[in-house]
Order: C-alpha cells, then structure tokens, then sequence
C-alpha cells in the first residue's frame, strides 16, 4: 500500500513562513501544496523560490490540492480570516504563536474547527526540545514532588531596524501588543504545560527605553495556579544585546529543575540565528546533580549539527502529521493556544485596572480591554 503524502499549504508569505516552507520540505509524507497572501505578488514570489503554486483564495488552494493542513504564518491580528477560511474548506489549521491577540478571535478560530471537525494546532515547537523535554519528563515522574514555585526570566533585545523591518510591528492595532504578545508565548506555553492552569494573576507592563513604538517592551507578573503552586514572570526586550531566557521549577521535595531556552541575543525569524543551544541549568534532583555536564555537552552536539530554526518547526509539523495518522489531538492544541492568550491579556487588563484579574477571564470587546492603550496609555 502506498505511503500517503500529506499536503501542506502555507497561508501568509512573512519571515518565519520560510521557516515552515523549509521544514515541510525535510519532511518525506508532506508536500508544501500552495501558499496564500493577502498581496498576491508576495504569493507569487514566495511561490517561485519554494516550486509551489500561489493563491489568491484560501478555499480554492485548499479544495484544488486537497490539503490536509494550512498552516497560518499571518501577523498576529490577523490569524483569525485564514484560519477560519482554511477550515471551512476542510483543511486542518496550525497557527503561527499566539493563536491570536484577541480572546474572541480564539473562540472564533476553535469554534470553526470544532463545528468542521478539523484538527486545530498552535506553533509552540520548543516543547521538542530536550532539555525542556526532560523537565517535563521529571515533573511527571514525580522526582521534585508537586511543582510549587516557578519562574520565567526572559532578557532580550529589539533594535529599531527589528521594527521597522515590518509595518504591523510595534503598535496595538497591527501587532496587537509587544513583548507580551510576541516574543513571550513560547515561554508563557511551557510554563502553564509544566504548572497547570493560571488562576490568578497581578500584572504590570511598562515601555522602558524603546520610545518609537507605543506597545509594551517589558512586563511583570505574579501568578497564583489552580494547583496551589504561586510564579514570577519577568520577560523584556530591553536588555541589549539579549542576556538569557529562563524557566525554573521548584518542587515541594527542595529539588530544582530548569532550562535555558534562549542564550544570549534572542532568535528572529529570517533576521538571525539561535545563538547559543538550549541547556538545562539547574538540575538538583538527588542523584542526578551531575547529570548537567552530560547533557549540556550531548545537547551542543545535537544543536551543532542541525539548524534549530528549522529542525524544531519540522517535529512539530510533523506530530500533526501524527495526529492525522491516529486521528488524536496534535501536542499543542487550540485550547492551549487560548491559554497562552489568555495569560498575556490578563497582565494588560490587571496594568489598566491595577488590580488582580481572576480566571476564567470575561470577555471584553475589540482588543480584550487595551482599548485604552490605542489613546496614548503607557
């Protein structure tokens, strides 16, 4: 019986689009089936360099190629007319992180996906990693007992030629937000995959020392967890050139595990490189304190024969393929999608309201109460 080759198309033309247009290549059951824009030239062109077809209508590339998975690679306010498009053809959905910059544009984009029965994903493809892998893996196995404190510290950098390389970066409407919003959701995923659910969260974001754009570029928060566990959350884009971004979790037994995502200066999609390979840091697990050394050198040989910008998009475009195959839910669904969401617009409803904001959120019109920021709040 022949293998099935799964098509894959490709909805948005920017920067990191390159990055799933190179992954699907590498992968032998996909074909990158056609790609979408909203400028049909940028269509065209990104089509020539990957030998694939262009579109002007999501519904027609899918139908035409019979996709079984689009995924979104549109700026973040605008993930939501694709989406919806690309299932209501009948194609899975993989979006771009976050899921969205709106609340209501999550329920919309899950809610389409549910009433067509089609699978729906959200990028988060550091959850391959190993060394984040294996924090999960001793959490789960019980080797710091129940996690109860945890913290995110991630230091990066963006320049101003970062924003003006793209219109839509830097500003409420196009973006949606800063820090928060963009460079922030994969650290946000890992730390609610490994606590659990927010289930109240105090917030502050401020614009330190990037006056030409008006959305956040560093913010704070405590959280308290459903489980009872409490966390710290510090995350920037003002430290130049980028120092680190970390989690830590620290268990009720005294053991500490964590990992360095980032080292030093930040990756950008089609901008630079990863600097430095993701390393577990902390490791005091009785028994396997000496374990880091190990690790950290199988890790940089891992890193420094593959290119991670690709490698790890690859694994999770393929744990969808997966999901197809065994008709399961892909690793990061939809609904963890939201909650990624979900924590960012809590700490900009707590910054309006300077007061805690409890889960599960109200829904709040346009932009999920930063109505307020689009008039000149800081």
């Amino acid at each position: 019986m022949p293998r099935k080759i799964y098509n894959i198309s490709i909805a948005g033309c920017g920067k990191v689009a390159h990055l799933h247009a190179r992954a699907i290549q590498n992968i032998p059951d996909a074909h990158l089936a056609g790609v979408w824009s909203r400028t049909f030239a940028t269509a065209e062109d990104f089509a020539a360099r990957y030998k694939t077809r262009p579109y002007s209508s999501i519904g027609k590339m899918v139908i035409e190629n019979d996709v079984d998975l689009v995924i979104i690679c549109t700026p973040h306010p605008y993930h939501r007319q694709p989406a919806i498009e690309a299932a209501e053809a009948g194609a899975g959905v993989l979006v771009e992180k976050p899921l969205s910059s709106s609340l209501q544009d999550c329920n919309d984009i899950i809610n389409i996906c549910k009433d067509r029965h089609v699978k729906l994903g959200v990028i988060s493809q550091r959850r391959w990693y190993s060394p984040v892998k294996r924090v999960r893996e001793a959490i789960e196995a019980g080797k710091i007992g129940k996690p109860v404190l945890a913290t995110v510290t991630m230091l990066g950098w963006r320049d101003k030629a970062y924003y003006d390389a793209d219109a839509w970066r830097g500003t409420w409407p196009m973006e949606g937000g800063g820090v928060l919003v963009n460079q922030s959701p994969h650290y946000l995923d890992i730390l609610l995959w490994l606590m659990g659910d927010a289930d109240e969260v105090y917030g502050i974001w401020k614009n330190l020392n990037h006056p030409y754009i008006e959305v956040d570029d560093t913010a704070l928060a405590i959280v308290k967890f459903k489980s009872g566990a409490i966390g710290n959350i510090i995350v920037s884009n003002s430290q130049k050139p980028g120092i680190y971004g970390k989690i830590h979790i620290h268990g009720e037994n005294g053991a500490s595990v964590g990992v360095q995502i980032d080292g030093g200066a930040m990756f950008i999609a089609g901008m630079t490189g990863v600097t430095e390979p993701p390393v577990n840091d902390l490791w005091t697990i009785p028994g396997e304190e000496n374990l880091l050394k190990k690790w950290v050198k199988q890790d940089t040989e891992f890193y420094n024969r593959h290119d991670p910008t690709v490698f790890y998009m690859q694994c999770q475009i393929e744990d969808f393929i997966h999901a197809l195959k065994d008709k399961r839910e892909p690793a990061v669904t939809g609904k963890d999608g939201k909650k990624t969401v979900e924590l960012f617009t809590a700490i900009y409803r707590s910054t309006r309201d300077n007061i805690p904001v409890r889960f599960p959120l109200k829904n709040e019109p346009g932009m999920d109460g930063r109505q307020g920021f689009l008039n000149g709040h800081k």
